[in-house]
């Protein structure tokens, strides 16, 4: 049976120039430095964010534990969002495993801090507190519809952290969809960060890894966590060259994406027993709330997966749907289609 997987955009299989670059990737052993593709996939992804290097790790929620254990030691606090990503799914890897208290903000409904509310968190120099050395932000927003930052909040936010001599790290798993969708260059929406991460995995297409940016003193500490982590890899240019073709051939097709998303949204919002806001949909992750009381979004999510459209529950009553590479318009058009019908019976 044909399957519409909308469950993320982390189902993605590589394309066939990804596939031909990995077979014939040249490698070396990357923890002595030795690869040639995974050192091409740093210095482009380094340039790419407008930084001085790159490290090339395992998986996003690693890039960004690595980037705090840089930034922070045991005891220092990181100030982020209470929908991040790093607060809510990466298992609590910053306190469990760095000693780093999350001190957690309302997250606005467009991803965004109140910058008042971050300048009012950071600690007074008091032997009570714990001492805030980092601000954390997610770009785009996933639990915030995908919303992207504008490098006008961008800058808002490295005005009050140099004010407070604070670090800031941007978690940029899906920082080209918010490239794309605002205009601009990746590195405007990072050029105040002192980290910033992408994940290669998502929109992107690549079977697995993610890259950490910044200044070449802050990624030779984090080379050194990515060890301590156990992720060093040793021939890794053989999943490097899959990175260095989706930099180079599958970020200006992310708007496709955003295309298929908002379609999506507006065929869902016209389902009366669903609550979907088209508007709120900037890239290409659609939120779908269920108001009818006696279903679930799991309820849903088992009868949809039998009709061959898969979503995912993220709440009692509510689900996620993200397009991807694989998803194309007539795919939309036929999830829609499906959800009505298990809606109307």
């Amino acid at each position: 049976m044909r399957v519409i997987d909308l469950r993320s955009d982390t189902i993605t299989r590589p394309t066939a120039a990804m596939r031909r670059a990995m077979a014939d990737a040249e490698v070396g052993d990357d923890v002595f430095g030795e690869d040639p593709t995974v050192n091409r996939l740093e210095e482009m992804a380094a340039e790419r964010l407008g930084k001085e290097a790159a490290l090339f790790v395992a998986s996003g929620t690693m890039a960004n534990l690595v980037s705090l254990l840089v930034h922070c030691g045991r005891g220092d606090e990181v100030i982020l969002g209470d929908r991040s990503h790093t607060f809510l799914y990466e298992q609590g890897g910053c306190a469990a495993l760095g000693g780093i208290h999350p001190r957690t903000l309302v997250n606005q409904p467009d991803g965004t801090l109140d910058l008042r509310d971050v300048e009012e968190a950071v600690r007074p120099d008091n032997v009570h507190f714990p001492r805030t050395r980092l601000i954390v932000l997610e770009n785009t927003h996933n639990r915030c519809s995908g919303a992207p930052l504008t490098p006008e909040y961008m800058k808002g936010v490295g005005e009050m952290a140099c004010r407070h001599n604070l670090k800031v790290h941007v978690d940029g798993a899906r920082i080209f969809n918010a490239a794309v969708a605002l205009g601009v260059d990746a590195s405007d929406l990072v050029s105040v960060a002192d980290s910033a991460t992408f994940c290669l995995s998502k929109g992107l297409a690549a079977p697995v890894g993610s890259l950490v940016c910044g200044s070449r003193d802050f990624i030779a500490e984090a080379r050194r966590a990515r060890k301590v982590l156990g992720g060093g890899m040793r021939q890794a240019g053989v999943i490097a060259a899959a990175g260095i073709v989706a930099l180079t051939e599958m970020i200006d097709r992310l708007a496709e994406d955003h295309d298929n998303a908002r379609r999506l949204a507006k065929g869902l919002a016209d389902i009366n027993s669903l609550s979907v806001d088209p508007a709120s949909v900037k890239t290409n992750i659609v939120y779908i709330n269920i108001p009818r009381k006696g279903m679930t979004s799991k309820d849903l999510a088992d009868r949809l997966r039998r009709d061959g459209v898969m979503l995912l529950p993220t709440g009692p009553r509510q689900m996620r749907a993200v397009t991807n590479y694989h998803i194309t318009s007539d795919d939309v058009d036929d999830a829609v289609g499906l959800i009505h019908k298990a809606m109307t019976e």
